[in-house]
């Protein structure tokens, strides 16, 4: 079966960086749900588009194309006060808000008199990376993954 508009897809994964360093990989395979959900990389998404099983697909992600490009005005600066001392340290993370109410995931970056640097960009901003997927599996989704927008049950979500 080829994959298609509301499709489940199971893969398994590799994300490199420009360097070829291995960033994230599934040990098991993942599903999504193909056809425009926004369940992965649109990007991707369309390299995917047709393939069947034992296919693979290598996309080279843009910033623009994967986690965005790294926005300065996401680092801020906090005094050490505005956190609890017993749990502050580099790596550390947190939601906040941006103007707009949307969540944002804050990480510690750095920690130096009395002042903590803190960055809602996620880490692989600003990057370019090389996807990797390797199609296990493809099925017709069904009726309720179609209207939840997402894949249920096995490498996908449950409820």
């Amino acid at each position: 079966m080829q994959i298609a508009m509301n499709t489940v897809v199971t893969m398994t994964y590799e994300l490199k960086d420009a360097d070829g360093n291995v960033l994230e990989s599934s040990t098991d395979p993942v599903a999504y749900l193909h056809g425009g959900y926004d369940n992965i990389f649109p990007k991707v998404e369309e390299a995917m588009h047709g393939k069947n099983v034992g296919d693979s697909v290598v996309v080279d992600l843009q910033p623009v194309d994967g986690f965005g490009e790294y926005d300065e005005e996401l680092v801020q600066i906090e005094p050490a006060s505005a956190f609890p001392a017993d749990e502050l340290k580099v790596g550390m993370q947190f939601e906040g808000e941006d103007e707009s109410g949307e969540v944002i995931l804050y990480t510690v970056t750095e920690i130096a008199d009395g002042k903590v640097v803190v960055d809602g960009n996620h880490p692989w901003a600003g990057e370019r990376l090389i996807f990797t997927a390797t199609v296990t599996d493809v099925r017709v989704a069904n009726k309720e993954e179609v209207t939840h927008q997402h894949v249920h049950g096995a490498g996908g979500h449950h409820h």
